[in-house]
């Protein structure tokens, strides 16, 4: 190892020791990145540090210059607006009303209301944030057992990132230069089978443990039919966006752009119970948008950042010749990329880790491939480059997810616990593991049968 590898190594280090700190993500990037450069232009003659710093008077408005960035404010709106609007309560008790009358069918409506909520918000601990304010007191009230309760809840914070439309997926495809749309579509599948077999989980749970679900959820018929009409306009709204990118009807941005605006006509419509649009909430909705998306453009720019020091110091290309060269075999190599993914999620939020552990695994994964230009005939895996994106994507973002419950450290759970505050954090822990061992299946089953993955882009892309 050169020295300009060593300088890479010991940032990425600092880099990590800054965000287990819990250094904002964008500051850490930032700094790692000016420092990082500072010690190459110290230690490499040729490579000096005031051209470096003068880069910098365009180099934010580049990183977010980009017009298929654009989606992602809009994709933040539609879930502020849909929080703001009563959206997330209505689809909560709507997914009450269809199945609540199972044994277990309230945790089942959380895991639904879940996913469906996190597609749009984008953020797994905002999922189990919000929904954890929905949906726990209902639970707590239903007399369900405080494990079942707290661990569905923050298993369920996990799978919106999956669900189309994904802001983690819109960023990933970014990064490795892969259609959004097809991202989407590889992600759909795999989505769904997350969904049931969380679902499948909370039925076996407590036919295992009748006690954990004591009482069905009775609803009256008329609150019954109420809650299934409200639930009916959001289905259309969020599964016309999707069909309407399936089938190429409009692109990503276009899509959020109708999606803000369906949701905002709907909230005008409604005015009920204390829903519906008014200014004060969608100025609110406007201002966390916009701190969201300060939020993310900063990170995007603080990647940019480290992305030029761990150029300079030659790490990328270092790992990937390592890679080639190696001898490993390729299978090996990617679930020892996969676990170490899943013990930096415990550590990280999913967008983080994405944008600093990616740009180094990908191009270590092309070289094990076969190459840049490399078909699936001559793959190691057995597909070409851009399939092994939309395939590698789809374990990516699965086990970063599968992080943030996983113990001693998940995100998620301590959110949930934060909202749980009588229920001890062992017990949330013990809540989830039904759900990791069902993720840890579901990362085998997308290993073992990438078409899950790979199927619908082949299908819709003819």
């Amino acid at each position: 190892m050169g020295e300009r590898e060593l300088i890479g190594v010991i940032g990425l280090g600092v880099l990590f020791v800054l965000l287990v700190l819990r250094i904002p993500v964008g500051l850490a990037m930032v700094l790692t990145g000016i420092g990082g450069n500072y010690a190459l232009s110290e230690a490499v003659n040729f490579l000096r540090f005031e051209p470096y710093l003068k880069q910098f008077k365009t180099l934010f408005f580049n990183s977010v210059a980009n017009y298929e960035l654009s989606v992602v404010p809009l994709f933040i709106l539609m879930g502020y607006l849909a929080s703001e609007t009563g959206m997330s309560r209505d689809l909560f008790h709507g997914m009450r009303a269809l199945v609540g009358r199972v044994r277990g069918g309230v945790a089942m409506a959380a895991i639904t209301a879940c996913a469906g909520f996190g597609a749009v918000c984008g953020s797994s601990l905002a999922t189990a944030s919000t929904m954890g304010r929905v949906a726990l007191p209902e639970l707590r009230r239903m007399n369900y057992s405080v494990r079942l309760a707290t661990g569905t809840l923050a298993a369920g914070g996990t799978l919106g990132i999956l669900i189309p439309p994904s802001v983690a997926l819109i960023i990933y495809a970014l990064i490795v230069e892969a259609s959004i749309i097809e991202m989407f579509q590889a992600a759909m599948i795999p989505g769904l089978i997350a969904v049931a077999a969380f679902i499948l989980t909370i039925a076996v749970f407590v036919r295992v443990r009748p006690q954990s679900a004591p009482g069905l959820d009775v609803m009256e018929a008329g609150e019954r039919q109420a809650a299934i009409r409200r639930l009916i306009p959001i289905l259309v709204i969020f599964l016309g966006i999707i069909f309407g990118l399936g089938i190429g009807l409009f692109t990503p941005t276009p899509a959020a752009a109708v999606g803000v605006f369906a949701i905002l006509a709907y909230g005008l419509v409604v005015r009920d119970d204390g829903r519906g649009v008014t200014l004060p909430r969608i100025g609110l909705a406007l201002r966390e948008t916009a701190v969201t998306a300060g939020m993310i453009a900063f990170i995007l720019f603080g990647a940019e950042v480290l992305k030029g020091f761990f150029s300079r110091a030659n790490l990328p290309a270092a790992l990937a010749d390592w890679a080639g060269s190696s001898g490993y075999n390729p299978w090996v190599v990617l679930i020892a990329m996969l676990v170490i993914l899943i013990f930096l999620g415990c550590f990280m939020e999913s967008l983080a880790m994405i944008l600093v552990v990616v740009p180094f695994f990908w191009p270590a994964l092309v070289e094990i491939n076969g190459g840049d230009y490399v078909t699936a005939a001559s793959a190691a895996y057995g597909m070409s480059n851009d399939e092994l994106k939309l395939w590698f994507g789809i374990l990516a973002l699965v086990v970063v997810e599968l992080g943030l419950i996983t113990p001693p450290v998940g995100l998620n759970v301590f959110i949930i616990s934060a909202l749980a505050k009588d229920v001890p954090i062992s017990e949330t822990f013990k809540g989830v593991m039904p759900f990791f061992g069902v993720e840890i299946l579901r990362i085998g089953l997308i290993i073992a049968l990438p078409g899950l993955c790979l199927w619908l882009p082949r299908v819709m892309g003819g």
